[in-house]
């Protein structure tokens, strides 16, 4: 387990004083006994001049035999009074006299350090232990030399427990006033610790807030020492960093809020071919189910080879690349790609931006239909105007029979060209938003009524039943009554051509309460699915030849499209070849705001 700053700072208090105890007490030590060894040396020195002042009889220091004689035997009493050990040495090293010990169980004396110097200098110092009476002692020889006397050495002995009495009870007191000293110091050292790591501690969880995203500031003490400083700094540095933090998580989210909303699709590639990021128009174009992982491989994702070659001729040092792909089989979409050089860090990459442009390759085709379509269906009736006019200058006037029959088919294709002109100018009126509604309240059964009456007479040449099926009662549309009845006229006069003799023909209306669904349907030939999406648009044919056979332009459809979408509806077609065909438009109910004019915009 780790320790805190506290018990840190403490325990090494603690040591540091425990460091500093430990010398001073071996030391005092060292010293004390040295200076008690030196007044014991003192000691023994001054008695031993005192014995040389007063020495034995020189007849007592006889070594003719080893027994005492009762004079030396006083002296060493009345020497030994001082309460020091008197010990008397020849110069062989027998003992003389022992004021503690009998001379004759005692060794020779001869290698003792005291002994040796004393015969040979004069005095002899030691500190030893003492074999024979088993303790430490202090020992001070002097060498005398009575008259007519061999030189003996007279020693002095001190015991060193009193010495060590002495260490020890100094040892105690010292120790005692560092125990004192060490909890006092510690208890203050502790204090301080605690109050520093208490501080250091408050630093620390201020820097896991910033670190966690809360970058509200500490309270900074005011004890004007470095940590003060530390936490003003830290202030400012969390302060900085939170307006930094949020500056970028407000650009990170408007610009993950722009790419988000953006129907391009737009990804960033790194030099590896991985992607970096993409938005979820890139997958929806792309047709996956959400946008890919960063780190995936580009051609784990992509499978449009134009576009592989173009962000890799990127990444190889061109700096912007053009290009076009197409994604889908039965429902194409055509993408225009950019691949575009980026280096934001060290590594370079690329921004790939896909945009949809389905509807303008759609919008081309249809305006190169429409320009040969108007040209096919312009040609076809000048052609045999004019053909039939020169046939006539060329002397058919005179024909009387044939004459009639020519003019009639140069009318009939007159009349076809008035037609088709005016349908392409009402459809240049709606592109122009220049057609204008008269809006008004309308029952819907009569006017499907006066649209059955006007279809009733062809339907009937053709031997085909034309019936109304109105659900309820049906609420009050918000209509054009004359544009609205060429949308319905139109879908009714689509049926009856393309429905064979003894078919029937419905027209139906319901209502979900904000609209009116009106529906013809019919058992006609039907439409193809592949057809079905482009029936809406100008001169588009199922069936070319059978549209031509009927007199049709092409643009019925294309009109009451834009007729219905100018009332505010939508129209579409349900067919299966064979099995007939149903017409669906939908117009508003009528509100009080409808009763005015307007004009489609």
């Amino acid at each position: 387990m780790r320790l805190n700053l506290f018990w840190k700072l403490g325990f090494a208090f603690f040591a540091l004083l425990i460091a500093v105890l430990l010398p001073v007490d071996y030391y005092a030590e060292r010293t004390l006994r040295s200076d008690y060894e030196r007044a014991g040396f003192d000691q023994l020195s001054a008695i031993a001049r005192i014995a040389l002042a007063t020495p034995p009889p020189a007849s007592s220091l006889s070594t003719t035999s080893h027994t005492a004689s009762p004079a030396l035997a006083e002296w060493v009493t009345r020497m030994a009074a001082s309460g020091v050990r008197v010990t008397v040495i020849t110069a062989d090293g027998v003992v003389l006299a022992d004021s503690q010990s009998d001379p004759q169980t005692m060794e020779n004396h001869a290698g003792r350090p005291e002994i040796r110097d004393a015969l040979a200098k004069g005095d002899g110092l030691s500190v030893r232990h003492s074999v024979t009476i088993n303790r430490d002692l202090l020992y001070y020889a002097a060498r005398f030399s009575a008259p007519s006397a061999p030189p003996v050495v007279l020693r002095f002995a001190m015991p060193l427990g009193t010495v060590d009495n002495e260490v020890w009870a100094f040892r105690r007191r010292l120790w005692l006033s560092s125990l004192v000293m060490l909890l006092v110091t510690g208890m203050v050292s502790l204090v301080i610790s605690r109050s520093f790591s208490s501080r250091v501690e408050r630093l620390q969880s201020f820097s896991r807030r910033v670190a966690e995203g809360d970058f509200r500031p500490i309270d900074a003490d005011r004890s004007g020492d470095a940590l003060e400083v530390l936490a003003v700094s830290l202030n400012d540095t969390a302060a900085r960093l939170d307006g930094a933090i949020r500056t970028l998580t407000e650009e990170r989210n408007l610009s993950s809020a722009i790419l988000g909303s953006m129907v391009e699709g737009v990804a960033v590639v790194n030099s590896g071919e991985r992607l970096l990021f993409a938005n979820q128009g890139f997958a929806e174009i792309l047709e996956l189910d959400s946008p890919p992982q960063s780190g995936r491989s580009l051609v784990e994702v992509v499978r449009q080879t134009e576009l592989l070659e173009a962000v890799r001729a990127v990444l190889k040092g061109e700096p912007r690349v053009e290009a076009e792909i197409v994604t889908g089989t039965l429902r194409q979409r055509f993408f225009a790609v950019t691949v575009a050089s980026v280096s934001p860090m060290e590594t370079s990459g690329a921004v790939i931006v896909l945009h949809d442009i389905t509807d303008l390759r759609r919008l081309e085709r249809v305006r190169r239909d429409f320009v040969a379509n108007v040209s096919h269906e312009f040609k076809t009736p000048l052609t045999a105007i004019q053909g039939f006019a020169e046939t006539l200058l060329a002397g058919a006037m005179d024909d009387p029979r044939n004459r009639i029959r020519f003019l009639q088919i140069i009318l009939e294709h007159s009349r076809r060209l008035a037609r088709l002109t005016d349908d392409l100018l009402e459809l240049s009126k709606m592109d122009a938003d220049r057609l204008d509604l008269e809006l008004d309240r309308l029952s819907v059964s009569q006017f499907v009524q006066s649209c059955l009456e006007t279809a009733q007479r062809p339907a009937t040449e053709k031997n085909l039943r034309v019936s109304a099926n109105l659900k309820g009662s049906l609420p009050d549309i918000a209509a054009d009554r004359r544009r609205l009845a060429e949308v319905l006229q139109n879908l009714l006069d689509n049926a009856i051509q393309y429905t064979p003799s003894g078919g029937q023909i419905v027209v139906s209306a319901s209502s979900d309460g904000d609209q009116v669904t009106f529906t013809v349907s019919d058992t006609g030939i039907g439409i193809p699915r592949t057809d079905q999406p482009r029936i809406f648009e100008r001169f588009y044919r199922v069936d070319v030849a059978r549209s031509r056979e009927v007199g049709g332009t092409g643009l019925g459809l294309s009109i009451a499209k834009h007729l219905v979408e100018a009332h505010g509806g939508r129209i579409w077609v349900e067919s299966e070849v064979g099995q007939g065909s149903k017409f669906h438009f939908t117009v508003p109910v009528f509100q009080p705001q409808h009763a005015a004019s307007r004009s489609v915009r």
